[in-house]
């Protein structure tokens, strides 16, 4: 290894992205608004060209509608997709456990539990955006070690419809049952049950289906 690797550095659109699902995810921009790419580049410090960019990534994960020469809005929270979301990736989160239980190490399970803490730390701090990537990073773990990347294109290409409910769950004292969930789930993979590990996943996921449907 040299010291002289190239510096990773995140692209524009990433970073566009990253604010503008937070702003929708949060309700800053709130179903219906409309969305103009001058002014957004303008409130990011961007130029337009990765807004634009962003804005058709959220378009495909239908956060955002578009009519090409009309409008550009945050889209509405339909409840039928998001539970049709939640059902695909509820199914690849367990189908990954399964997968990868077998094949975890003990760095894996670290990385596991170190999330689980961050997680708690984020609802102890009453920060459901750090709540958030935690979980994220938990679940990461068995999707890296499962190795299918059919299944990782899948999760990745439906979780953004779900950030809504899982900002909204971890908002609430509701999350607590969630961390407790994380640290069974742990202890079902570092004992190589992956059954036991695959229905807790499902368990977890199910949970967000448990909150109060958004209205269509």
């Amino acid at each position: 290894m040299t010291a002289l690797e190239p510096v990773p550095r995140r692209l524009l659109r990433d970073e566009a992205y990253d604010a503008l699902l937070e702003a929708i995810v949060s309700g800053e921009l709130s179903p219906g608004q409309k969305l103009n790419d001058a002014e957004l580049a303008e409130r990011l410090g961007l130029s337009r060209a990765p807004v634009r960019q962003a804005l058709a990534r959220l378009a495909g994960e239908r956060l955002v509608v578009s009519k090409p020469q009309s409008f550009t809005r945050v889209a509405p929270v339909v409840a039928q997709e998001i539970h049709d979301a939640l059902a695909v990736v509820r199914a690849m989160h367990a189908l990954a456990v399964r997968t990868a239980v077998p094949r975890m190490t003990e760095a894996h399970l670290a990385r596991m539990r170190a999330a689980n803490a961050a997680f708690v730390r984020a609802l102890d701090s009453a920060d459901p955006t750090a709540a958030i990537a935690a979980d994220d990073a938990l679940h990461a773990v068995p999707i890296e070690v499962c190795g299918n990347a059919a299944l990782a294109e899948t999760v990745r290409r439906y979780t953004p419809l779900l950030r809504r409910l899982e900002r909204r769950r971890f908002s609430s004292s509701a999350a607590r049952a969630s961390a407790a969930r994380h640290d069974a789930l742990i202890d079902a993979c570092a004992a190589g049950t992956p059954d036991a590990a695959a229905e807790l996943t499902g368990e977890i996921w199910g949970e967000l289906d448990a909150e109060d449907g958004p209205e269509a």
